[in-house]
């Protein structure tokens, strides 16, 4: 009878201390290799490669007018040269001022969107986490090792980035 109520507390004492479900993802990885990142990073490509083009044009423009008005002041006398200059310097400092505005509105405009994704991306880990029986789903970087060993089954990056892709395609 003692060697029963020792099996049913072994039992009981067994089946208590249910197994936690862990996993990990490399933050980085599921973050690069999503796809609406990547779409997000081509598309902020262009818009600066046209604020490039569009920054070029303007300062070729303003090298033009700046060489003209050189030529004017040359031949009118220093006083009309001078405010030549000082308008044209005047005018450069406005234009760098615009272009350092509009630069930082990309990238400000870039990071938001970015923030937004990782917002997404974090939320969707959770809920991958919840649907999929996990009590703890870690995260690591290259920078922050939180999870200095891992066992392959345990690494869910390669199939949270497959899942947030396919989430992300539906939407398309």
């Amino acid at each position: 009878m003692k060697n029963l109520f020792y099996i049913g507390l072994a039992a009981l004492v067994f089946s208590s201390c249910q197994q936690q479900k862990i996993g990990f993802v490399d933050n980085g990885t599921v973050i690069n290799d999503f796809q609406e990142k990547i779409d997000l990073e081509e598309r902020f490509k262009e818009s600066e490669e046209a604020f490039r083009k569009r920054a070029d044009s303007i300062g070729k423009a303003f090298q033009a007018e700046a060489m003209s008005a050189q030529a004017i002041a040359q031949k009118s006398s220093q006083k009309k040269a001078q405010e030549l200059m000082s308008g044209l310097q005047q005018k450069q400092q406005q234009l760098q001022q615009q272009m350092q505005y509009e630069d930082q509105q990309i990238k400000q405009s870039f990071q938001a969107e970015l923030d937004s994704i990782i917002v997404k991306v974090k939320d969707f880990v959770k809920d991958y986490g919840k649907t999929n029986g996990y009590t703890y789903v870690l995260g690591t970087t290259d920078v922050t090792s939180t999870v200095m060993y891992g066992t392959d089954e345990n690494d869910l990056t390669q199939t949270i980035v497959d899942a947030l892709n396919a989430s992300y395609e539906k939407k398309e």
